[in-house]
């Protein structure tokens, strides 16, 4: 009886010919749905507040009362502290936590497969770094160290603009404002990617140059708004206490039949 012949040995790769790794990667198991949830919370609700805060510190080029008057507008919000927590704290702590664990556990090979893809994967992971390390440190010395601007609003634009007379924070404030952008606008690329709203590599790279375009917006928003605060004259420590007094309008202006005008001379008889 012939015996089996042997399997033939593998073809050895051609070390020539790079192979990479396969794009957008879902996971497996639990990996699988907390990874679409940290793609989810980036869009909603956190991307759509970055939107929000960006356009209400754009404020900032009109002037400090204008300023302070948006920041006392969202303060005044029905139920702002359960908004605040529900919707901001909470999932920008999972999604940055999740972040900085995913940013750990994988591992960058630009300089084996300097795809346009794996350049992505690794600064979509360094600016998440810097953009959370920066959201910290700027939700405590904002939100909770200082001053409170909930109770306080006419004091915000003092409180950003003594902080930004520091040049090195004045520095942690651009590039943070770049790097969170880039973070959110390549985050929604592959939001649309993974979540099957951009099919097909023609309408990704389509769908790539709008969120370019809405990223750089959003960038030089941000950017003007510090160059506002930066530029504006010191402002008082509270806009609203240094308004003066206002008139009011239904004082009459001429006095009533039957009395003395102090306005008019008196003529002696």
């Amino acid at each position: 009886m012939a015996a089996a012949a042997p399997p033939a040995p593998a073809a050895p790769r051609d070390k020539k010919t790079p192979r990479g790794v396969q794009p957008l990667r879902a996971g497996e198991g639990h990996d699988f749905f907390w990874r679409r949830l940290h793609s989810l919370a980036g869009i909603i609700p956190i991307g759509a507040f970055l939107v929000e805060h960006i356009l209400s510190n754009f404020e900032a080029v009109n002037g400090p009362l204008a300023y302070a008057q948006q920041v006392k507008f969202l303060n005044s919000l029905p139920l702002v502290r359960v908004l605040e927590w529900a919707f901001i704290f909470i999932p920008l702590a999972f999604h940055g936590l999740y972040g900085v664990w995913i940013a750990f556990r994988g591992r960058a090979n630009v300089n084996i497969y300097p795809w346009a893809g794996n350049w992505g994967y690794l600064t979509q992971r360094i600016t998440g770094l810097i953009a959370f390390a920066y959201i910290v440190q700027h939700v405590w010395r904002q939100r909770f160290a200082g001053v409170s601007l909930p109770e306080h609003p006419g004091a915000a634009f003092h409180k950003v603009q003594v902080e930004l007379h520091n040049p090195w924070m004045l520095a942690i404030y651009a590039i943070a404002m770049i790097a969170t952008c880039w973070h959110f606008a390549y985050g929604i690329w592959l939001f649309a990617a993974k979540w099957g709203i951009t099919p097909g590599d023609k309408a990704r790279k389509k769908f790539g140059y709008v969120c370019a375009l809405f990223g750089i917006a959003l960038c030089l928003m941000g950017l003007a708004s510090i160059y506002a605060v930066v530029t504006a004259p010191l402002a008082p420590e509270d806009v609203f206490q240094d308004q003066p007094a206002h008139v009011s309008e239904s004082t009459p202006s001429v006095a009533p039949p039957g009395t003395m005008d102090p306005a008019q001379p008196v003529q002696l008889r």
